[in-house]
């Protein structure tokens, strides 16, 4: 699947999304010619070659003539639906300031509908997102993927007055994802970039395989002492068969704590979030029999999980390790069997096709029909085989 990874070591802004993939090859001419379809006429966009820490890099200058102008959603949805621009395209645009209004309306306390964009209603504003949404179609990417973000540090300013970096839209916006802090003292990641980006990345921070086959720099208008102020965009094949994301594994030993707490544990831990939780027994210091807790968490669910074993253990203290996982692609499906539909996960992995039956739906068959569970799981890896 042809994929657009985009490397955030300086942040991320619309204009430098368009920077990048123009760049990496993307024809100018062929954007505005997609671009015109808005039905924009007070605007220019310009590409031009600069260089950053020595870096050779695109810089995209979208220039507005018109006045300021303060757009709701609606009246941005009205210019992305009624342009000529693909069915595919409007969609991912409207979803990107839909999420964007979304998050503006949280920050304001108000609903999406009173929203009013300031900077991000601007015309280029809606140029940088629709650019971006189309250019990523026009070079046929298929796969948005970006690496750990990172945020400045201090204050901007804005249409409300000064605002701390990162600003409330881009603070809610990357809520859940992986962020690093830096030092640096300006606005790194923006609100059209965080938009952008959130609403087309299926991936953001876990460590993917990719043949990258375009590569482009996007630059941004300040000059950085830290780091060369650019969005690097590699594009290229990803096998799929094999996916990749990245967890945190929370782990405690435990020696002291009656047995039966531990299988009201793992429910406890699963009902909240983790992707995973199970016991290892081992021998402790000076004899003693024990048990590891090891639980699989995202990002957002570490702190309550860490919570639950603090609250319903006896553990002092817990371990907490970042962890790569390489794992098949998945999608859920059903299968017709004598005893009835059973839902199951279907794999793939080098050109083959592997079905996992559900548990809980075997189990509720079994009990229903009072056949045993071992003949419903044989039923459906049976029906996998005659249908290969």
């Amino acid at each position: 699947m042809k994929t657009a990874y985009f490397d955030t070591f300086a942040g991320i802004s619309g204009d430098m999304m368009l920077g990048a993939l123009i760049d990496a090859g993307l024809s100018l001419e062929s954007l505005q010619r997609e671009l015109e379809k808005l039905g924009l006429r007070e605007y220019r966009i310009d590409a031009r070659k600069v260089k950053k820490h020595g870096i050779s890099a695109t810089k995209v200058d979208v220039t507005a003539s018109e006045a300021r102008v303060h757009r709701r959603l609606v009246d941005v949805l009205d210019i992305i639906n009624q342009s000529g621009i693909s069915k595919e395209a409007k969609k991912r645009a409207g979803r990107i300031f839909h999420q964007l209004a979304e998050a503006e309306a949280k920050v304001h306390g108000t609903t999406i509908n009173r929203v009013h964009f300031h900077e991000v209603g601007a015309i280029d504003a809606i140029v940088d997102v629709v650019g971006t949404v189309v250019g990523l179609e026009l070079l046929g990417v298929e796969r948005v993927c970006a690496s750990v973000l990172r945020f400045g540090r201090g204050t901007t300013t804005g249409a409300h007055g000064a605002m701390p970096i990162p600003v409330p839209a881009v603070a809610a916006l990357c809520k859940g994802l992986p962020a690093e802090r830096t030092d640096i003292p300006y606005e790194l990641v923006t609100p059209t970039g965080a938009a952008i980006l959130t609403t087309l990345a299926s991936q953001i921070g876990a460590r993917i395989t990719l043949c990258a086959e375009q590569v482009g720099y996007g630059a941004g208008s300040r000059d950085l002492n830290q780091v060369p102020n650019l969005l690097r965009v590699e594009i290229g094949e990803q096998d799929l068969d094999l996916q990749t994301d990245t967890l945190t594994l929370i782990e405690t030993n435990i020696d002291d704590m009656t047995p039966e707490i531990y299988g009201y544990l793992i429910d406890r831990l699963l009902e909240g979030g983790a992707r995973d939780a199970y016991l290892t027994p081992l021998i402790m210091k000076k004899g003693r029999p024990g048990t590891t807790i090891s639980v699989l968490a995202d990002t957002p669910q570490v702190s309550p999980l860490v919570d639950t074993l603090f609250r319903e253990t006896t553990t002092l203290g817990v371990r907490l390790t970042q962890v790569h996982r390489l794992k098949l692609s998945r999608r859920c499906g059903t299968v017709e069997t004598p005893f009835g539909t059973v839902d199951v996960k279907i794999a793939e992995y080098s050109g083959r096709t592997r079905i996992a039956p559900e548990f809980e739906d075997c189990a509720r068959i079994a009990r229903q029909q009072n056949v045993p569970i071992l003949d419903v799981y044989r039923t459906v890896i049976a029906s996998q085989d005659q249908s290969t």
